[in-house]
């Protein structure tokens, strides 16, 4: 009998030696930022595996004989024959409060030379959506202060809208005054007893270095960095990278989620994400589909979208809201990687190249865009003052086309195509200067109740300009109580009909 359990006992010891040696591997060949490794029998998708000097990977293609891993930093002084470990752990990326106002990389390391962060907990990179029953519909507005958008194309706390276009047209201006105006309201707010602020994350992703540093000069210009976290993976960088920055990103966004509060992130941009991704998948030899990407690709940006979200109280009442941007060529908007993004998300800003030429910055085509959360994440005075909005500008569009083959025109669509000249003028809009929700408000009650119709077209902008002095030196108590109020009464209207009035006649 004891020799029986003597067999039993060594069987183990064999057991276990075997499984400590099996979460150990040898590198069998090293090329473009991927590790094939010998070994690892215990490796989990997605683990975190250690190599020497430092450097981990992720092990993304598990084989029966070897694990394909994906490197991260610095990947020079890795060889064959060199060993690599199983860690046990899924990457994972700093998260906190001490994050904001930093600038790092896609494993949280500090970029800008301020030291180490603070950190109060670890998150993974990659983590499950939060279901139906967490979630709470999304009905509080998100403020850009960009009044095309929060006007027509509203933005609510938990919504996941795309901004889309050409190369240089405006896509990131749109993401990063979004940004400047939640650290605005951020200032205006910060004594206000029900007031909850919004965090911002910045994820750069294939971008030049020098672009990088521009949008993080002028975030510290508009004070709006001390509310910002900025994930930078340069252009530089490998492809790994590249691919885990936006789940890095996003997983600071849910830290911020998860404990109760209302976070913001930006993905600049996912054209790049995908192709990092492509990239990465034909060096790990996994077959290639549509535009040469693989078949995951879609899932790729939907797992990390649909982990934006508005979660009821009983889950803390947080928010995680997600502007992506995926560059088009030639305003194609129905090629493979837009049109996968278009399905995940709950709306599109599409910037249009002719606009932009065309001087409307910013050069949003109202009649593409669409938000699918609606005026439900609209404050009720907006909605009142910008409800027939869209529908006047489609009709404009619709008409000035026609407009064009014939000169004989009717005066009611003369008056039509007036109005919609004036509107096209008042959206236009400075980048980096956005409007309070009050002067939106107060500027589309004057276009609806006529006060700028008897104002020539190319006088608009600076009309606009006066009016905007105007209102914030005279009738800036107005402004807030049309806010506090939060709808339009009979007496707001009186007062803001009888202080544009007042305007019109100062304004020649």
């Amino acid at each position: 009998m004891n020799e029986i359990l003597k067999d039993i006992e060594a069987h183990i010891k064999r057991i276990e030696n075997d499984s400590k040696k099996s979460s150990i591997g040898t590198i069998i060949s090293v090329a473009d930022g991927v590790a094939r490794v010998s070994g690892l029998r215990e490796a989990m998708y997605n683990e975190m595996i250690a190599f020497e000097g430092g450097v981990y990977g992720i092990a993304l293609n598990l084989g029966e004989d070897e694990v394909s891993c994906v490197l991260m930093g610095d990947v020079s002084h890795i060889k064959e024959g060199q060993t690599a470990q199983t860690t046990g752990k899924l990457l994972s990326v700093p998260v906190g409060m001490g994050l904001l106002g930093r600038v790092v990389d896609v494993l949280g390391n500090p970029l800008d030379g301020k030291g180490a962060i603070e950190s109060v907990a670890t998150y993974p990179v990659e983590k499950i959506a939060p279901g139906i029953l967490p979630r709470k519909s999304v009905d509080q507005p998100l403020q850009t202060g960009i009044l095309a958008v929060d006007s027509m194309i509203p933005i609510g706390r938990g919504q996941r809208e795309l901004i889309i276009g050409d190369r240089g047209t405006g896509k990131t201006s749109v993401a990063i005054d979004t940004i400047i105006n939640q650290a605005r309201l951020n200032e205006e707010g910060k004594n206000k007893p029900d007031f909850r602020p919004v965090y911002s994350i910045y994820v750069a992703i294939g971008q030049k270095n020098s672009k990088i540093a521009r949008t993080i000069q002028l975030l510290e210009e508009k004070n709006a960095l001390k509310y910002t976290i900025v994930v930078a993976a340069s252009a530089a960088e490998n492809a790994s990278s590249l691919y885990i920055a936006p789940y890095a990103g996003c997983a600071m966004g849910e830290w911020f989620m998860e404990n109760g509060m209302d976070a913001l992130i930006v993905y600049d941009d996912l054209s790049k994400h995908a192709a990092a991704y492509r990239q990465i998948s034909l060096i790990l030899k996994r077959p290639s589909g549509r535009e040469a990407y693989p078949g995951d690709v879609f899932y790729l940006h939907s797992r990390l979208l649909e982990r934006a979200a508005r979660l009821n109280k009983e889950n803390g009442g947080g928010s995680l809201t997600a502007l992506p941007i995926i560059e088009t060529q030639a305003g194609d908007i129905s090629a493979y990687i837009p049109t996968n993004v278009i399905s995940i998300t709950d709306g599109q800003i599409f910037l249009e190249t002719d606009l932009f030429n065309q001087g409307v910055r910013p050069a949003i085509a109202v009649g593409v865009s669409v938000s699918r959360v609606g005026s439900a994440a609209q404050l009720k005075a907006l909605k009142q003052v910008s409800s027939t909005l869209k529908g006047e500008y489609s009709q404009y569009k619709e008409l000035a086309a026609f407009a064009q083959f014939g000169s004989d025109l009717d005066a009611r669509t003369k008056e039509i195509i007036g109005r919609g000249d004036r509107l096209v003028e008042l959206l236009k809009q400075n980048n980096n200067s956005p409007l309070s929700l009050g002067m939106e408000i107060a500027i589309l009650y004057a276009y609806q109740n006529n006060f700028l119709d008897d104002i020539p077209v190319k006088k608009i902008m600076e009309a606009v300009q006066s009016f905007k002095n105007y209102f914030e030196a005279r009738f800036a108590g107005l402004l807030e109580d049309v806010v506090a109020n939060k709808m339009l009464s009979d007496e707001l209207k009186s007062k803001l009909g009888g202080a544009c009035a007042e305007w019109r006649k100062s304004f020649n």
